[in-house]
């Protein structure tokens, strides 16, 4: 069996750029910058906590959020599942350093994380093959027309976005980086 040389995959596109278009609104975090390296505090060789996450200026009638990271960029047909909370309430205009935990005490009642595509429940940190590209980590919020999307801890990540796809009526992101240097694969 052969190596392959990660870096002759072909980039992926954003994966929101693929979805039916919708306003777009205002997210913003103290931890992560669009477009600039994520710090290794957020990664799952760093301290493996979600970045704290703001947002502001979503549509009327939003009764609920999504929120999630996605990477595009693992080696893999499907992308990787980092995070994805369901049902928050219209109330949420941001989640704590942290949040993501998997007791989810950080976050309000009512709201659900299914697990993410590592098995375990809540966040994961960045963790792309070492040597391998950047990886780009595309930290969403989906606003919805529902107060609840109808779904429990056992939907995975993509049924989430697919329930949520049909009551999205805006969505916000916010994209970082992050890789691991081929000599920490020792």
């Amino acid at each position: 069996m052969g190596s392959m040389d990660l870096d002759d995959r072909p980039i992926a596109p954003d994966p929101y750029d693929q979805l039916p278009p919708v306003p777009s609104f205002t997210l913003t975090s103290t931890d992560v910058t669009d477009g600039e390296e994520i710090a290794n505090t957020f990664a799952a060789a760093g301290d493996d906590v979600s970045p704290a996450l703001g947002w502001s200026g979503f549509p009327d009638g939003t009764r609920s959020f999504v929120v999630s990271c996605f990477d595009p960029d693992a080696p893999t047909p499907a992308g990787f599942w980092h995070w994805t909370v369901l049902d928050l309430p219209a109330t949420t205009t941001a989640l704590p350093t942290g949040a993501g935990a998997p007791d989810g005490a950080e976050l309000p009642a009512g709201a659900l994380q299914v697990r993410n595509d590592g098995g375990g429940t809540g966040y994961t940190g960045m963790a792309p093959p070492p040597g391998d590209r950047a990886h780009r980590y595309v930290f969403a919020v989906h606003a919805l027309d529902v107060a609840w999307l109808g779904l429990d801890a056992d939907a995975s990540p993509t049924a989430v976005a697919f329930n949520a796809l049909f009551h999205t009526i805006g969505r916000a992101t916010l994209t970082g980086t992050y890789a691991v240097p081929a000599e920490a694969e020792a």
